[in-house]
């Protein structure tokens, strides 16, 4: 699993926020491989992201 499968799953979904949890039950992929890769995307800034209401918890977009 790669940082094209999360970015592909983001773009599908152009309009709705998820949590890693939520993309790597999506994908059938483990929370870590998902992490690690959403690192990688964000520090290219291919998406999109912001804090939710729990501590170093953050939701994730494909960036229009």
């Amino acid at each position: 699993m790669g940082q094209q499968e999360v970015y592909n799953y983001l773009k599908m979904n152009k309009k709705s926020w998820f949590t890693t949890k939520q993309i790597a039950n999506g994908l059938k992929a483990s929370i870590g491989s998902v992490t690690n890769n959403i690192k990688k995307l964000r520090k290219s800034s291919l998406i999109n992201f912001r804090a939710t209401s729990r501590k170093n918890q953050f939701e994730y977009k494909f960036k229009n």
